[in-house]
Formats: C-alpha cells, sequence, structure tokens
C-alpha cells in the first residue's frame, strides 16, 4: 500500500484519535530500531548479557516507516527514536530521513550513548533529527568503564562537543542516579548548565529488568538530588511546553542550559503521560513500567491492512495503564530489559 492509500484510509479517523480511556492524548510514539548496544551499563545489560534477536525478528526499516505513518495520521506529531544504540543500526541515516519527511511529523529526535556522535556529525544534523538525547552517568573516565564496560568517555564527551557545533538544541544529557556509583558527581553536572546550553536530566533509578530486586539500594529521590545541587544557587522553575516530556524543568539564575528531573517513582507523571513505544521486535508498549504489550508485527507480516494496523495502535492505546505500582510494596516486578524496550 503506497501513502496515498495509507491517507485514504486513515481519512476516516480524526487526528485526535489516540486518546486512551482516562482521556489523555497520545501524540508522542518512541521507536527502538535495534536491541544491539555498544556498552554494558550495569542497569542494563545482566553480567552474563543477553540473547541477541535474529535479524528477521527486527522490523524492517519499510515495516516501521508504515506504522509510523499510520501513527502520525492519528495524530502523533514526534518521534523519538532509542535502541539499544540506534547509530549501530546500518542505513539509520537514510532511515531518519525518510521519517523526517513524514507530513505532519513536527518533532524527530534521537537517543544516544554517544559513542558513534564524533563519526559523523554532520550527517546527524543534515538528516533531519531536531535534538539530541545522550545517555552519560559520569563524568570520571574510570567510574564510566565501570559503569559501561567500556573506556569510552572521551570519545563520548568529544562528541558532544562536536554536534553542540553543530547547533542542534537543546542536546540533553541524561544522568541515571545512582546511589554510591555517582551520587557524589550531582553538583557537577549540574554546573555544567550554567556555562553550557546542555539540559541535564537528572533520571531517577528504575526497578526494571534486571534492577528490579534493589529498586531502594541505588534510588536517590528527586526531592534530595534538588537539595544536593541547591549549593549552586537558586532554581527557577520553566513551564513545560506541549511537546515536552516529564521532566519538571527548571534553570539556575543566569545559566545557559536548563536542569530537569525525572521522577517516575517519587513524582508519577502517569496522568500526564503522552507516549506510547514501538519495541524493535514490532511490539507496542503502552507503558514503559508495564509488561502489558501488544504484537503489531505478526498481524503486519500476515497481511493486515492500514486499517487493521490502525485498529490495533487505538486499541493498545485505549487500554493504556491508568498508572504503574512500581513503589507501591506489592508491586509486580517488570521484567524487561530496558535495551530490548527502548526507553
Amino acid at each position: 500500500m503506497d501513502i496515498n492509500d495509507q491517507e485514504r484510509v486513515l481519512s476516516g479517523y480524526e487526528k485526535t484519535a489516540l486518546i486512551d480511556r482516562y482521556k489523555r492524548k497520545i501524540n508522542y510514539l518512541r521507536i527502538s530500531v535495534t536491541d544491539r548496544c555498544n556498552l554494558r551499563c550495569i542497569y542494563c545489560i545482566p553480567p552474563d548479557g543477553i540473547t541477541k534477536v535474529r535479524h528477521e525478528d527486527i522490523l524492517t526499516y519499510e515495516e516501521t516507516l508504515r506504522l509510523a505513518r499510520i501513527a502520525v495520521g492519528l495524530g502523533v506529531d514526534k518521534i523519538r527514536l532509542t535502541g539499544g544504540e540506534p547509530l549501530l543500526r546500518k542505513g539509520i541515516y537514510e532511515f531518519i530521513a525518510a521519517l523526517a519527511d513524514i507530513p505532519g511529523l513536527e518533532d524527530l529526535a534521537l537517543t544516544t550513548n554517544g559513542i558513534l556522535l564524533g563519526d559523523d556529525p554532520d550527517r546527524i544534523a543534515s538528516s533531519g533529527v531536531k535534538r539530541l538525547n545522550i545517555s552519560l552517568d559520569t563524568l570520571d573516565p574510570k567510574k564510566y568503564e565501570m559503569i559501561t564496560g567500556l573506556d569510552a568517555f572521551k570519545t563520548v564527551w568529544e562528541g558532544i562537543r562536536l554536534v553542540r557545533e553543530l547547533n542542534l538544541n537543546p542536546i540533553k544529557i541524561n544522568v541515571v542516579v545512582m546511589k554510591g556509583i555517582n551520587d557524589d558527581e550531582l553538583t557537577d553536572f549540574a554546573r555544567l548548565s550554567l556555562e553550557n546550553p546542555y539540559h541535564i536530566r537528572f533520571i531517577e533509578y528504575m526497578p526494571l529488568g534486571i534492577t528490579h530486586r534493589e529498586p531502594h539500594v541505588r534510588h536517590v529521590p528527586s526531592h534530595v538530588i534538588k537539595s544536593w545541587i541547591g549549593s549552586l544557587g537558586r532554581l527557577k522553575r520553566i513551564q513545560n511546553g506541549p511537546s515536552d516530556g516529564p521532566a519538571e524543568r527548571f534553570r539556575f539564575e543566569g545559566a545557559c542550559g536548563e536542569i530537569g528531573f525525572i521522577s517516575p517513582l517519587t513524582n508519577h507523571f502517569c496522568g500526564s503521560c503522552n507516549r506510547i513505544r514501538l519495541t524493535a521486535t514490532g511490539r507496542l508498549r503502552p507503558c514503559l513500567l508495564s509488561d502489558t504489550e501488544h504484537d503489531i508485527k505478526g498481524p503486519m507480516r500476515n497481511g493486515a491492512s492500514d486499517k487493521d494496523l490502525t485498529e490495533i495502535i487505538m486499541r493498545a492505546v485505549y487500554n493504556k495503564p491508568r498508572a504503574h505500582h512500581l513503589a507501591s510494596v506489592d508491586s509486580v516486578p517488570i521484567s524487561a530489559i530496558m535495551s530490548s524496550i527502548g526507553g
């Protein structure tokens, strides 16, 4: 089915079709393009590794583009590409360009660990990506190797410098805060925002996959992080925009950049969640912190029409959980591993 046929199929649906039963409008799709990663972060990959998905079980770019066009036709206007590490997948830049050409898509972003940023920064900027999220949990090269399993801090830091020169704004640096590992560096990270246009985002450690057995061992609440970095000055709240994610945004007076706090455990943002995820293996995941998934690859490869796929997406959105329960005593552990979901 070509694009014109898709438009005819979708003409019977409103652009606001993606509203769940709790009246949340879903306009943000996170797409994982691969389960492969060139790091082995301690909160993501088990010590004995993971079983890699067979190539034929991963959605092709053509399949992903088909689903993305349908989603945009239903009201999605923001897409973020994740992995694994998305820049590892062959042909990724051509795929990004094809995504960027979808009419109605207003915001296309990329999450990366930064290892490959310096290989071809100009191509990243020209591909159609508007914003970057870079995962970086420490500013200490030795600690970086301990957390990720690779001595590559200097590579990542140089990559950040190169893409900054390309005016990709904002560049967000994601920091998963872990008690006893990197919580002594929070002020150093926050200080980066004073003279650089970086958005530093502190993310609470989540009991997901291999970490679900130790949710409170590594967890540092966001209010504690705020108090620690408060020594740098007064934090002024910034009003979130319509396309912003769940981060609470702040800025130090006179700072070039921002500080953000993502608090899935201590400050649920479920009530305003506007996203759904598509895994690399073709499953729709309405909530990151729930193992509920809806297969869309199987029906698509078995000949499902765009109308059929539209109804699968709408059903997945409608059944999106009201909230996660990871902070409750009787919560059910989430078994999925982050690299298989796409963050």
